[in-house]
């Protein structure tokens, strides 16, 4: 397990909101939900995206914009568009309207298109974002990042619009692997983008020496770890490891370590309503409840117990 690969598991499309548009002009799709993350691209044609308080950007064949909530937006054909906007949340299944069509899940075979034979054909993926193993990737998103047409995720977008042309069994399944998929080697993109400025787990986890260390705390959070261990298992020194992971990522192996754990713990307490605090501190390493408890506390600011009781309420 890499650091990305947990970070990313946070972010996936079970029961997500999954649109597909097919517009003629003028349009104006309001999506006003302001999901954590909506993934927004173009199968054919164009289109702007314009997010609240934010410049409008060209959405063009295969290129992919995320849109980061509680930011809303709009899909126009073009900025200053004279469509009335049509508001589309998790219950808009929109009848077409002035040549405009919009309809969540699958495309209907049995709908004949628009006339246009440039019309446009738009794909959106709205993501739900579960507990706290993904903050670290939400911090470092600004609030619109796009990916241009040609890069990593353009295998997908094939597959995705074969895919929105069908209507079969188990197609939701189908269409939330593929927006997966797609999301995941749109950030990756994003990461990677020359000039960029990535976070400091993500360029630690390609070094050879701290990178290393990384999979094996990611690997088996709630192994016994010490310095001496990881530098083995790593392959060189204790002070060089210390060094080299203190270098790129702020702080020692350890802390890291139990910042981590304590990360695991926090989803466990909200997911796990039926575990003790006792066996979600042996599921993150501890032996000793009090122990994992002043840990949490000390990093956390409340108890396991209060943490839990203020994310059910």
């Amino acid at each position: 397990m890499d650091v990305a690969s947990d970070l990313f598991r946070g972010v996936r499309a079970r029961g997500s909101l999954f649109g597909s548009s097919t517009l003629s002009p003028p349009w104006a799709l309001h999506f006003v939900d302001g999901a954590p993350l909506t993934l927004c691209t173009v199968l054919t044609g164009a289109g702007w995206i314009v997010p609240e308080g934010h410049p409008p950007e060209p959405l063009r064949a295969h290129d992919t914009i995320v849109v980061c909530g509680p930011t809303t937006f709009t899909f126009v054909d073009e900025p200053g568009s004279s469509a009335a906007p049509i508001d589309c949340g998790q219950h808009c299944a929109t009848p077409e309207q002035g040549g405009t069509r919009h309809r969540l899940g699958w495309h209907d075979p049995g709908e004949e298109g628009p006339a246009d034979s440039g019309a446009t054909t738009l794909v959106v993926g709205a993501y739900p974002v579960r507990g706290e193993i993904s903050r670290p990737l939400m911090d470092v998103l600004p609030v619109v990042l796009r990916v241009d047409a040609g890069d990593t995720g353009d295998p997908v977008l094939d597959h995705l619009a074969s895919e929105v042309a069908r209507d079969e069994p188990g197609q939701q399944v189908v269409l939330d692997r593929l927006l997966d998929w797609m999301l995941v080697c749109t950030l990756r993109t994003w990461l990677d983008r020359p000039g960029g400025h990535p976070p400091v787990w993500w360029t630690a986890q390609k070094d050879p020496v701290a990178g290393r260390a990384l999979s094996l705390l990611h690997t088996d959070p709630a192994a016994p770890w010490t310095v001496g261990e990881l530098a083995l298992r790593t392959g060189v020194s204790r002070s060089t490891l210390a060094k080299r992971f203190s270098e790129l990522l702020g702080e020692p192996p350890l802390t890291y370590l139990t910042r981590w754990r304590m990360t695991l713990a926090a989803d466990l307490l909200v997911e796990q309503e039926s575990s003790t605090v006792a066996r979600v501190a042996r599921a993150v390493g501890y032996t000793d409840p009090f122990a994992f408890s002043v840990a949490f506390k000390r990093l956390r600011g409340t108890s396991p117990s209060e943490f839990r009781r203020t994310a059910d309420a």
